[in-house]
């Protein structure tokens, strides 16, 4: 069965902004990447840039999937499937912003 159309446009708009975050989280690694060494502690710097671009690979990759598996769902009439990695964004994000703030407190 064909699902309504507003339900299968929701979900192309929300694969479309994991694309986006998927775009930011890149674009904050390479940034947190070109911070000059003498601002922040460069082992730490290159930890917060790797975990930045590592969530930007898992959210670009999964996107689709994701996508996938929703249609599907809408589809069959089944219950969505649970949003798996939200936490992992959430929590990742949420880390990589309290380390960037202590780190910018220390060089301060």
């Amino acid at each position: 069965m064909e699902p309504d159309p507003r339900f299968t446009l929701a979900n192309e708009r929300t694969f479309l902004t994991w694309l986006s975050t998927a775009l930011a989280l890149s674009a904050g690694g390479v940034a947190m990447a070109a911070v000059p060494a003498d601002v922040f502690v460069p082992w730490l710097r290159t930890v917060l840039a790797v975990v930045l671009v590592t969530l930007s690979a898992l959210a670009a990759g999964l996107a689709y999937p994701r996508w996938r598996n929703i249609q599907r769902a809408l589809r069959a009439e089944a219950p969505l499937p649970p949003p798996a990695l939200a936490a992992v964004f959430g929590y990742g994000v949420a880390a990589v912003a309290v380390l960037a703030l202590v780190l910018i407190l220390l060089a301060a």
